[in-house]
């Protein structure tokens, strides 16, 4: 027998090999560390990027930090304490200071400070409002000489006192808050306005006033007006339609610059204030919230006339543009195949060219978020498949600030593959996230994680719970299913009438397709989950197959009519229809497209995640298919998040959901058959 010195070495190297490979291996609690940037402002003068550092270490949901860093020798300076919330910065004209949301002593709002971060300065308190208002860009702008700084606030309107009364009185139809607000169900009914304030002095001026709301701002060159969004239609709670105007700052006046049936966004001004660059949409209907549509890039006079689509020769969906400091082209993120790149347009793309010949400035394997231009410079956030978005600079990675969580920790491969659809109509792309050491000698489950929209896409940047799954050696497959973004607006078009229908089976063929190229799939160990629309579509498969051993539906909608007359934006079936729900056939139709009606079906293992105040699909859509399941006799448990709204965002709730994720499928998954 071995001594007990023996056995005590023995049990210690156990120990801490088994802690070492746990060390190794992604974990859900590692989410707390991971942080990521967004929001980036190069300086006028281009030597120095302010960025926004997002953290998910506190006690609620992530929150921002802003820093700066001179790029000559890299060195960074962040504004406000530890822990302290700051953000969307704006430089000044000359360089010399930073407009930005921060917090000076007890007041928050409005902060002035130098690019090192002293003589922070308070100038104004800002409020918003919970009001579903999609799509919206710069909420402050300087004036050129850099005097006055416009910015976006709110004041209550005219229903506020009913809808926050005893008893509490509804008279807007929009009477919802947006999907991300998460702590009440009602719209606070306050009203977006513009005002200034007056840098030397802090004197604060309203200068919008009314019932309609104005945002995503942008100070002309010449000063005399503010370029801003509004929707301005009889009826703008029941018909979404966005449209850009002018503000001439010394007499208020308003100068209308479109009048469209869609959607106009982000304008931004050339820096010889003769052309206004845009976002926009052609159709006459555009939804709140989920866009079938993909948005081009547009531009027009800054007197209202010759009003073009630049972008019209990318047929994929175009992010907000900038201006590159010449003025001769713009610049903005194109969704493609996956992965989001970063485009250069010249501005005489508009000038009757059968195409616009654009430049791929940044077309990196992964997602280009926030970017900004400045004498021939150009910096980014690039998400990459190994990390979450960095900062770079002229194509450098200037920030790694998950090293010391990612480093050592084995990550795996993200693999794309192409099948055909059902109906032989698509060409139909599909990502998989392939676990540690997978060969055809072992079997690994997998899982089938759906995006949301339908209008959007999945693809090879990095993606946390997938990487979370592969340590645990899970395969996940992302399948972008007809009705997904980033493969031309005939694809996205493609499931128009025709929900939980073809793009349901794209998933059912893009997991066979899988399993035949990847042969140590365990065809006895697939699950199945998603949000919003990935929720629902998984709710859907698990009424309409039985190969999945565990499903977890995610903020899912279940029942078309009740969402529809529950949901905050209640155009969305409208949209993806043609007609209204009650019009025609169309409400049987929805019925037999719902999960609830085809519950007797499913025999899955059901675990439901969602917001409690989820105002975007209700938690009324859970707690009906929770309800359904059980009466049906299949397992089923409600997880309910409060202080979520659509989505779960709290860094502590987002590792729960992760955790009980995993117990889930290690409940239902069956034990792995012995190797051969």
């Amino acid at each position: 027998m071995p001594n007990s010195r023996t056995s005590m070495l023995l049990a210690i190297f156990v120990l801490s090999a088994s802690t070492a490979v746990a060390q190794a291996r992604l974990q859900s609690s590692d989410l707390l560390k991971l942080r990521s940037v967004s929001a980036v402002q190069l300086s006028p003068d281009g030597t120095r990027v302010a960025y926004t550092i997002e953290n998910n270490d506190g006690n609620g949901r992530p929150y921002g930090q802003l820093w700066v860093m001179t790029l000559a020798d890299a060195k960074t300076v962040r504004f406000g304490g530890d822990k302290e919330s700051s953000g969307n910065p704006e430089w000044s004209p000359d360089g010399q200071l930073i407009a930005y949301r921060g917090r000076v002593g007890d007041r928050s709002g409005l902060v002035i400070a130098r690019p090192d971060g002293t003589g922070a300065r308070f100038l104004a308190e800002v409020s918003g409002t919970n009001n579903p208002l999609p799509t919206t860009g710069a909420t402050l702008t300087w004036s050129p000489d850099g005097r006055r700084i416009a910015f976006i606030s709110s004041v209550p309107g005219p229903e506020t006192a009913d809808a926050t009364g005893d008893p509490i009185v509804i008279t807007r139809y929009l009477y919802k808050p947006d999907a991300a607000e998460g702590m009440t169900r009602f719209n606070d009914n306050r009203r977006l306005h513009i005002f200034i304030a007056d840098v030397a002095s802090g004197r604060i001026e309203q200068l919008t006033d009314g019932t309609h709301y104005e945002h995503s701002i942008d100070w002309s060159p010449s000063g005399e007006e503010i370029a801003f969004v509004s929707n301005r239609e009889p009826d703008e709670d029941q018909f979404f339609n966005y449209d850009l105007f002018t503000l001439r700052v010394a007499d208020k006046s308003i100068r209308r610059l479109t009048s469209t049936e869609n959607a106009e966004y982000r304008p931004r001004w050339s820096p010889d204030g003769k052309t206004i660059a845009y976002q926009a949409t052609k159709r006459g209907l555009t939804d709140l919230e989920t866009t079938m549509e993909d948005t081009h890039v547009w531009a027009i006079n800054a007197d209202g006339t010759n009003r073009r689509e630049l972008g019209r020769g990318i047929d994929n969906r175009q992010g907000a543009p900038e201006w590159t400091s010449d003025g001769r082209a713009l610049m903005f993120t194109v969704q493609e195949r996956g992965n989001a790149g970063l485009y250069r347009l010249p501005l005489s793309c508009g000038a009757g060219t059968p195409t616009c010949p654009a430049e791929r400035v940044v077309g990196e394997r992964g997602s280009v978020g926030g970017f900004s231009t400045a004498k021939n410079v150009i910096a980014y956030t690039l998400a990459t498949p190994s990390d979450q978005a960095e900062l770079y600079v002229a194509g450098r990675k200037l920030t790694d600030l998950n090293a010391a969580v990612l480093g050592g920790k084995r990550l795996a491969e993200v693999e794309s593959f192409t099948f055909i659809s059902n109906d032989n109509k698509f060409e139909v792309e599909a990502f998989i996230t392939k676990p540690a050491g997978a060969t055809d000698a072992g079997k690994f489950p997998l899982i089938v994680n759906i995006h949301g929209g339908p209008h959007g896409q999945q693809g090879p940047a990095f993606n946390f719970k997938n990487q979370v799954y592969a340590a645990r050696g899970w395969a996940t497959l992302m399948v972008n299913f007809r009705g997904s973004t980033g493969y031309g607006q005939a694809f996205t078009d493609a499931v128009f009438a025709d929900q939980n229908g073809n793009e349901g089976q794209d998933v059912l063929y893009g997991l066979s397709a899988a399993m035949r190229r990847y042969l140590w799939i365990d065809r006895d160990r697939l699950g199945v989950e998603g949000t919003s629309y990935g929720g629902q579509l998984s709710a859907w498969l698990i009424t309409q197959v039985n190969v999945f051993k565990a499903a977890i539906p995610t903020a899912a909608i279940i029942n078309l009519i009740s969402y529809n007359y529950m949901t905050y934006y209640n155009q969305y079936e409208q949209m993806e229809w043609g007609i209204f729900p009650h019009q025609g056939t169309l409400m049987d139709t929805l019925l037999q497209r719902s999960a609830i009606r085809h519950v007797a079906n499913a025999h899955t293992p059901t675990l439901l995640m969602h917001g409690e105040n989820d105002n975007d699909v209700p938690i009324a859509e859970a707690e009906q298919f929770y309800i359904a399941l059980r009466d049906v006799g299949t397992e089923a448990v409600m997880v309910r998040y409060p202080r979520e709204g659509h989505g779960i965002r709290e860094s502590k709730h987002v590792v729960d959901s992760i955790d009980r994720s995993i117990r889930w499928y290690e409940k239902h998954f069956p034990a792995a058959a012995p190797k051969s």
